[in-house]
C-alpha cells in the first residue's frame, strides 16, 4: 500500500508545466520555462537559467506575466524572450552579462517568435498588420472592447473565425526583424497573407518561411514554403502549392532547406514527412517515404497546450536530420540521413514534447513526460546514447502524490488487427475486489494516447477507478493505413475496436465491474461518447465533452466545418447531406437511455456549443437522464488551457456524475 496521499482536482496548482528548453552557445547552461498556476487562479510562466553541471536554476523573470520563447544569440551576449508584462506580448532583451531586461519592441499589435540571425546582429519575428498598417503604426484612439460589442460584425471571407483567436480582423501576421545595433525594426513581409517563420540562411542574409499566398487562399488548404532576402525583400516559393509545410530550416551551406510536410494524400490524416528542398533548383526529396510514420508528437495529454512544437535539425555534418516521430504509443527522437536511412537516437515508454541541440557537443535536451512525471529535461549524449536528467521540477509534487503507473495491453479488433493502449488500476487497488470501470477515448481523431502524463486519467484512477484508454484507428502511430481507417465511417470499425477493446478488458481483468461501465471523451472522443450510447446500453453512465452531435449543422457553425466533413466523413453539406446525418448521434438519439453528462466551452468555435445544445434539447425532450453544464469564457481547449477555474469546476462534476451513477 502506498502512504502518498490520492492526487486531486486542484492538483493542477501544483504541478510545474516546463517548456522550450534551450542551450546556451557554449553548451554549458541552458534556460527553459516554467509554467504555473498561482493562489489567484491565473496562469503564470517564468524564465529560469540553469548550468549544466548544476542541479538548481535561477529564475530570471518574475511576477504575473507570461513568458515565452527563449532565445540565446549565437554569440552568446543576449537571451531574447517574449513577455505580455505590457499586456500586449512584446520582445525583452537580457544581457546575459546581467542587469534588467530592456523591451525592444513597442509594436501596436505585439510582438512574437524571435529567431536570432546566426550573426546575432538581428532579430527576426512576427507581428499582426492591417491592410492600412506598418511595422511603425502607432497604437490610436480606438473603441473599448464594450464599444466594440455594439457594433455590427461584417463578414465577407468563408473563413471568418478560429477557435484560437474568436473572430478574425483583417490583420494578418507578418515577418520584421531588430537591429541590434541600430535599435530600428524593419518590416520584411506584406499582403493580406499570414507568415509563419523558419530560420535565418547561414549568411544572414535570407529568412524561410511557409504561408498560403492562394488568391481565394480559404478554398486551398496548403501551405508553401519561401526564402526572403531580408534587404531586397524579394520572395521565392520553393513548392508547387500542392502541400502542407513547416519548420523550414537551412543547412549550414544554405544549399538545402529540410522541413515536415506531405502533400495531402490522405486530406488531414496524411502523415507528415521529412523533405529537403534544393534552393538553386527547387527540387523536393521526401527521405521518409518508405518509412511509415508520423513526424513530430501527436501524443496528447492536459497539463500542457499551445507550446511550440520543434521541427527538424540538421547534424553538425550536413548528412543528417534530427526529427521525432509518434510509433506505437510513445513520441522518440531519431536521426535521418540524407540517403534515407532511419536511425533511433533516443527511446524509451514516453512523449519527448520538446528539443534543442548543441551540434558543436554532440548534445541535445530533450523535454520528457512520461505516466508519472508531468515534464523534465534529460541530457542526451548524441554519440554515446548517454542520457542525465538535469531537472526535477515536480519533484516535491512526485513525493508527496501518488501516480499511478499504467499497464500496457493489447486486445484483438474485430478484423483481427492490433488495439493497443493502457489500464490504469484505483488507489489503494485491492485483489479480489471489483472496481467500476471508465473508458476514455482521445480526440482528433488523429492523435495518440501515449505514455505521458495524464492528469485526468489519474484523477479517476485516485477516485477509485479503473481507467482504460486505447488508440482505436484513426489514431497516429499505428501506421498510415491505420490512422486513414476512420475517415469515411466515423462510428463503424473506430466503435468496434472501442467496443471489443471494453469486451476484452473485462473478460480478462477479473477486478473490472462489467455492470458498472462508465466511458467519456472530448472532441472526437465526446463524438464517439455520443455514438456509443446511442448505439449500445452497455454503460450505465456517459460524459460528453466538446462534442459533435450533428455534422449537418457541425459544417456550417465548426471553424474547420466546411472542409473538416468532406476530409473526415466523406461528405459536406453540398454533396451528400444524408450521410452526414448517417454519421450523425443526434439522428440516433431516440435510442439512448444512458445518463449523459454534457460538458461544453460557450466559446468553443471548434466544436461550437450548439452541438451541445442541439444533444441536450433532444434528450431532454424525450424526459432523458441529462445534465447540461456550459462554461463561459472557455473554447476548445478548456480542459487543457482554459480558465483555471473552469478546468476545476470541469473535472469536479466529471467526477460527480461518475460517482451518482457507478459507486
Amino acid at each position: 500500500m502506498t502512504t502518498k496521499r490520492p492526487i486531486k482536482v486542484k492538483d493542477l496548482k501544483e504541478i510545474n508545466v516546463l517548456n522550450e528548453p534551450q542551450f546556451a552557445p557554449n553548451g554549458e547552461s541552458f534556460s527553459y520555462i516554467k509554467q504555473t498556476i498561482n493562489d489567484e487562479d491565473e496562469y503564470v510562466s517564468h524564465l529560469y537559467v540553469q548550468g549544466i553541471q548544476d542541479t538548481e536554476a535561477v529564475q530570471w523573470t518574475f511576477g504575473h506575466e507570461r513568458v515565452s520563447s527563449p532565445r540565446f544569440s549565437p554569440n552568446g551576449k543576449w537571451l531574447v524572450f517574449v513577455s505580455n508584462r505590457k499586456e500586449k506580448s512584446q520582445l525583452f532583451l537580457f544581457s546575459t552579462s546581467g542587469g534588467e531586461a530592456k523591451q525592444i519592441t513597442t509594436l501596436k499589435n505585439g510582438a512574437s517568435q524571435p529567431v536570432w540571425s546566426p550573426d546575432s546582429k538581428k532579430l527576426l519575428f512576427t507581428t499582426s498588420l492591417a491592410k492600412d498598417e506598418n511595422i511603425h503604426s502607432k497604437e490610436d484612439d480606438e473603441k473599448t472592447s464594450d464599444e466594440k460589442k455594439d457594433e455590427p460584425l461584417v463578414v465577407t471571407r468563408l473563413k471568418y473565425k478560429s477557435d484560437a483567436t474568436g473572430f478574425l480582423d483583417d490583420k494578418y501576421k507578418q515577418l520584421a526583424f531588430y537591429d541590434i545595433e541600430s535599435e530600428e525594426i524593419t518590416q520584411i513581409t506584406s499582403g493580406e497573407f499570414h507568415h509563419e517563420p523558419g530560420e535565418w540562411s547561414p549568411d544572414s542574409h535570407s529568412v524561410s518561411f511557409v504561408s498560403n499566398k492562394k488568391e481565394d487562399q480559404d478554398y486551398h488548404l496548403i501551405s508553401d514554403v519561401y526564402v526572403v532576402n531580408v534587404v531586397t525583400k524579394e520572395e521565392t516559393c520553393l513548392t508547387e502549392g500542392n502541400g502542407i509545410y513547416a519548420y523550414p530550416v537551412f543547412n549550414d551551406d544554405g544549399t538545402k532547406l529540410a522541413c515536415y510536410g506531405h502533400r495531402k494524400e490522405f486530406s488531414g490524416a496524411t502523415h507528415l514527412k521529412l523533405w529537403t528542398i534544393d534552393i538553386d533548383s527547387k527540387e523536393a526529396t521526401c527521405l521518409t517515404e518508405n518509412w511509415d510514420v508520423h513526424l513530430s508528437d501527436s501524443a496528447i495529454g492536459d497539463v500542457r497546450s499551445g507550446h511550440p512544437i520543434p521541427g527538424p535539425v540538421w547534424d553538425h555534418d550536413n548528412q543528417n536530420i534530427y526529427v521525432t516521430a509518434s510509433v506505437y504509443g510513445n513520441t522518440n527522437l531519431y536521426r535521418v540521413s540524407l540517403d534515407h536511412k532511419v536511425e533511433e537516437i533516443v527511446t524509451g515508454q514516453h512523449q519527448i514534447y520538446g528539443y534543442h541541440f548543441s551540434p558543436d557537443k554532440q548534445q541535445a535536451l530533450i523535454a520528457i513526460s512520461t505516466p508519472t512525471n508531468p515534464g523534465d529535461v534529460v541530457l542526451v549524449d548524441l554519440t554515446s546514447g548517454e542520457q542525465k536528467q538535469v531537472t526535477h521540477v515536480n519533484e516535491r509534487f512526485s513525493k508527496e502524490v501518488h501516480i499511478q503507473e499504467p499497464e500496457e495491453v493489447n486486445f484483438k479488433a474485430a478484423d483481427g488487427g492490433n488495439i493497443h493502449g493502457w489500464i490504469l488500476k484505483p488507489y489503494g487497488f485491492e485483489q479480489g475486489k471489483k472496481y467500476p470501470t471508465i473508458l476514455e477515448i482521445h480526440g482528433g481523431p488523429h492523435a495518440m494516447y501515449a505514455n505521458t502524463f495524464f492528469h485526468e486519467l489519474q484523477l479517476l484512477a485516485a477516485n477509485g477507478y479503473v481507467v482504460l484508454y486505447t488508440n482505436p484507428r484513426g489514431g497516429h502511430g499505428y501506421g498510415q493505413t491505420f490512422v486513414d481507417a476512420c475517415r469515411g465511417d466515423y462510428g463503424g470499425k473506430d466503435y468496434e475496436d472501442l467496443m471489443s477493446a471494453t469486451d476484452q478488458a473485462v473478460e480478462q481483468f477479473d477486478y473490472i465491474d462489467a455492470e458498472r461501465l462508465g466511458v467519456t471523451g472530448g472532441s472526437y472522443g465526446g463524438f464517439m461518447t455520443n455514438w456509443i450510447v446511442s448505439h449500445t446500453d452497455r454503460f450505465k453512465a456517459a460524459a460528453t465533452l466538446r462534442s459533435i452531435s450533428n455534422w449537418i449543422s457541425f459544417y456550417g457553425v465548426s471553424d474547420i466545418g466546411y472542409f473538416f466533413t468532406d476530409w473526415e466523413i466523406g461528405a459536406d453539406l453540398l454533396s451528400d447531406p444524408n450521410k452526414m446525418w448517417e454519421h450523425s448521434p443526434l439522428k440516433y438519439v431516440k435510442n439512448i437511455e444512458t445518463p449523459l453528462l454534457i460538458l461544453h466551452g460557450e466559446k468553443d468555435f471548434r466544436c461550437p456549443v450548439e452541438q451541445a445544445e442541439q444533444l441536450y434539447i433532444a434528450l431532454k425532450h424525450q424526459k432523458k437522464e441529462t445534465r447540461f453544464v456550459r462554461f463561459p469564457n472557455a473554447n476548445h481547449e478548456l480542459s487543457r488551457s482554459g480558465p483555471p477555474k473552469l478546468r476545476f469546476a470541469r473535472l469536479e462534476e466529471l467526477q460527480a456524475w461518475f460517482d451518482s451513477y457507478l459507486k
